[in-house]
Parts: C-alpha cells; sequence; structure tokens
C-alpha cells in the first residue's frame, strides 16, 4: 500500500472522497489515502502543502492561485468543484445592521491571511464599489472563532459558505445579510510539485477515482437525505445546494485561471501575472 495524505475542509462538498474510502475504493488499487480535515480552510492549507505535511489538498480556486503566484511549490491538478461558491455575509444575531451596505467601514472577520474569507472580502468589497484599500481584518482561525468574535463586536461581519453557516443563522447565532458567490469555479484539486513528479502514476489513480464518484454522486439514492443527516443541515437546504452545485473532472481552463490571475491582480492581491505553467499540470 502507498500512503498519499490528502487534506480538506470538514463540509459536505468533500463527501465523494470519504463515500470513496468508505467504499474501500482507493485501497482496492493499493494506495493508503489518509485524510485530514482543516477547519481553518484554505490559509491553514496552502500552509500545510508548502511545509510538506500533506502531498495533496482540495482547496479554493483563488487561495491556491494566491498562495501558488508567491512561490508555494504546488500545481492545480484538476477542477474538483465546477459551479461557483455562495459566501454568505454575516453578524452577529443581535446587530442592528440589516443590510450589505452599511457593512462598508465594519471589520471583516477572516480565518486566516490568504484564506477565502480574506481574498473573497476584497472581491466583494469592490463588487460593492468599496475602497478596497481601507477593509480592515480580524483573524479568527475557523468558524467558532468567527461565533466568538463576533458576539463581541458590534462592527464586524463574517463571509463564509452560505450552506455551511445556515444552521447557525436558524439558531439565531448568525444573522445573514447576503451572498457574494465566486466569479470562477470554487474548488480544485491541489498536489505538491514533489508528489506530482515522484508518483505520476499514483496520483492519475486517485484522479480516476475520485472522477467516477463525483460524476455519479448526484445519483446515490437519498443522497441528500445522507449529506443533511451527516452535515447537520435541514434537507431542504442541502436539496437547495445540490441543486446550485456541479463536480468538475477535467483541468481548470486557462481562460478561468487568466481571470482568477487578472481579478486578484487588479485588487492588489498578486505582484504580477504569470504563465498558466506556473499553476497548472499538464499531463504529458
Amino acid at each position: 500500500m502507498k500512503q498519499v495524505k490528502i487534506i480538506g475542509v470538514p463540509e459536505h462538498f468533500n463527501l465523494p472522497w470519504h463515500l470513496a474510502l468508505e467504499d474501500g475504493a482507493f485501497a482496492e488499487r493499493g494506495i493508503e489515502l489518509i485524510w485530514t480535515d482543516v477547519p481553518e480552510g484554505t490559509g491553514r492549507m496552502t500552509q500545510l502543502l508548502q511545509e510538506g505535511k500533506a502531498d495533496m489538498g482540495i482547496i479554493l480556486t483563488e487561495g491556491l492561485v494566491k498562495s501558488i503566484s508567491q512561490g508555494n511549490p504546488v500545481k492545480i491538478v484538476q477542477e474538483y468543484v465546477s459551479s461557483p461558491l455562495l459566501w454568505g455575509i454575516h453578524v452577529n444575531s443581535s446587530s442592528t445592521k440589516s443590510s450589505v451596505a452599511e457593512l462598508k467601514e465594519d471589520t471583516v472577520a477572516v480565518s486566516r491571511m490568504g484564506s477565502g474569507s480574506h481574498l473573497m472580502a476584497y472581491v466583494h468589497a469592490q463588487q460593492q464599489g468599496w475602497d478596497t484599500n481601507s477593509l480592515q481584518f480580524k483573524i479568527i482561525d475557523n468558524l467558532d472563532g468567527a461565533v466568538s468574535y463576533l458576539k463581541s463586536s458590534t462592527d464586524a461581519y463574517f463571509m463564509w459558505e452560505r450552506f455551511t453557516t445556515k444552521p447557525l443563522v436558524d439558531e439565531g447565532t448568525f444573522k445573514h445579510l447576503g451572498n457574494c458567490p465566486t466569479p470562477w469555479p470554487c474548488f480544485v484539486i491541489a498536489a505538491t510539485n514533489s508528489f506530482i513528479t515522484e508518483q505520476p502514476g499514483l496520483l492519475k489513480h486517485i484522479l480516476e477515482i475520485i472522477n467516477v464518484y463525483t460524476q455519479e454522486f448526484k445519483k446515490i439514492p437519498s443522497i441528500d437525505r445522507t449529506l443533511a443527516n451527516r452535515y447537520h443541515q435541514k434537507l431542504e437546504d442541502i436539496q437547495e445546494w445540490l441543486s446550485l452545485t456541479n463536480w468538475g473532472q477535467s483541468q481548470l481552463s486557462p481562460e478561468t485561471l487568466n481571470t482568477v490571475q487578472e481579478q486578484l491582480h487588479q485588487l492588489g492581491l498578486l505582484d504580477e501575472i504569470k504563465p498558466n505553467t506556473t499553476f497548472l499540470h499538464q499531463v504529458d
């Protein structure tokens, strides 16, 4: 058995990986796939990949592009979720604010710098016509940290995947003021350059397996109920999420990569636009 360490967020998007693991699909091909949940999100995952503590990761597109541009020895090996991520915009439930426009001067709670919650705050501010240079951030590590911080601050907001935070809205912890979808496919599969070079056959097998599972995922009987039970979501919320979500089985297109780079560069988050080969793994 060849061991591979893979990381991802503990969210419903990644259930195909867990189903494949539970079915023994990787073990059948001699692969010991070790999955680790990283609730802190993209910033922490790019760090783990850079430190060589993981071989692969399921990561938000914009965060990985920024990290690779800054020298992380990692490449995108293919799309994972080809639809946008719906970022919910939240304040504490006791806040008197009732519209996104009222958040213009407020601090943004982010899991860490370079994370999706950090980068998408810039995208959202630009969409609102705000001065992105005036954004102020507070690092809160994870969802629990956001709950604690918003309770103590009346002038702060938090952006996180809409359906993950929906139970916190329903129970009265957060107030939901709006959404901000990513302007690109939201999740990609990343692998370290060393893993790509040393284990190309292993990488190919892993992608073949997960692509079978994602292609068939929505057709699994009662998959909506399985998701609702596993991730403590209302059935109708999961059904809405499934209707909005599509999985991809091919490499991220150069056109999409250019869109991501150009947007991040325009926002001052990338120093320069780099060649596609810097980011995309090309299979010979």
